[in-house]
């Protein structure tokens, strides 16, 4: 009854901003939507390695094996939320990464749990900033307290899907390197018992890249060149992962495609992945 609640008032300020006609294009969109993506939740549960194969790859010794550094721009991250986020970073396994958050919050909440995490494994490093910056900032926080070879792009409510960080050292131990990487991704509902809306990507394309962000996450590249280009800038908040893999590519010699699914953003109203028009100054 609530979910029924929320749905019709959903479809009331819908039919006040845009029309009934809008309102009947998009219920059809999204039926045609539903019955394309059927069935893929079981084939994803099936491509996602088993306990078994989780641990053969924790075993697996790569001949490149540098460290991964994951930058987080947190703000008032609700505690599930944060958890389930970390812990999707720490259960890697691959593990030479490094989880680094940069918190913008003017509360402790998501101090206290990750100094909780950070008793539990050396991998965290955290910095509480004196105010919030900023999402631009608040991630070049982030990549300031970063030491890893490369660095990758996480949402403070997002998930790196299992085997994801493995995937990335098998691409650039099997193509010889390579200056950037990025994965294919889908959304998750708010309690993790849905995933939709898969975006499998062509491989790099520049032009493309220039008509819309389809890299987006998940988005590995090295350090040098994140600090070379200047991080992110605060004139693109909203749209600064586009602005920064724009100047990061242009950079790299060589960018990879790994075709998985391993990086799901977390779709509620607040976030772009359900909602686009919740950060209108991005366009």
């Amino acid at each position: 009854m609530k979910k029924l609640i929320q749905l019709g008032g959903r479809g009331l300020r819908y039919i006040r901003k845009y029309g009934l006609a809008r309102l009947y294009c998009k219920v059809i969109e999204r039926k045609r939507r539903n019955q394309a993506e059927e069935g893929y939740g079981t084939w994803l549960t099936a491509q996602l390695p088993d306990e078994e194969t989780e641990r053969r790859q924790k075993e697996t010794r790569f001949p490149y094996e540098p460290c991964i550094s994951i930058l987080v721009p947190a703000y008032e991250t609700p505690e599930t939320f944060l958890r389930q986020m970390i812990e999707s970073v720490l259960s890697q396994s691959y593990g030479k990464l490094e989880l680094c958050i940069a918190d913008g919050s003017p509360s402790d909440k998501v101090e206290r749990v990750v100094r909780e995490y950070e008793k539990q494994d050396g991998r965290l490093r955290y910095r509480h900033l004196t105010e919030n910056l900023g999402i631009s900032d608040n991630t070049n926080a982030a990549l300031a307290l970063a030491s890893g070879d490369y660095v990758g792009l996480l949402d403070h409510d997002d998930l790196l899907l299992p085997g994801a960080l493995f995937e990335i050292l098998w691409a650039l131990n099997e193509n010889g390197g390579a200056d950037a990487v990025y994965t294919d991704e889908d959304k998750v509902n708010m309690e993790l018992t849905r995933h939709f809306q898969p975006h499998f990507k062509p491989d790099y394309n520049q032009e493309y890249l220039r008509s819309n962000n389809y890299i987006c996450h998940f988005f590995v590249v090295r350090r040098g060149i994140a600090l070379e280009v200047g991080g992110f800038r605060e004139e693109f908040d909203g749209a600064q992962d586009h602005d920064f893999i724009f100047r990061c590519t242009e950079k790299a010699d060589r960018v990879l495609h790994v075709s998985k699914v391993l990086y799901s953003w977390r779709s509620h109203e607040a976030s772009t992945a359900t909602n686009p028009e919740s950060k209108l100054y991005a366009y």
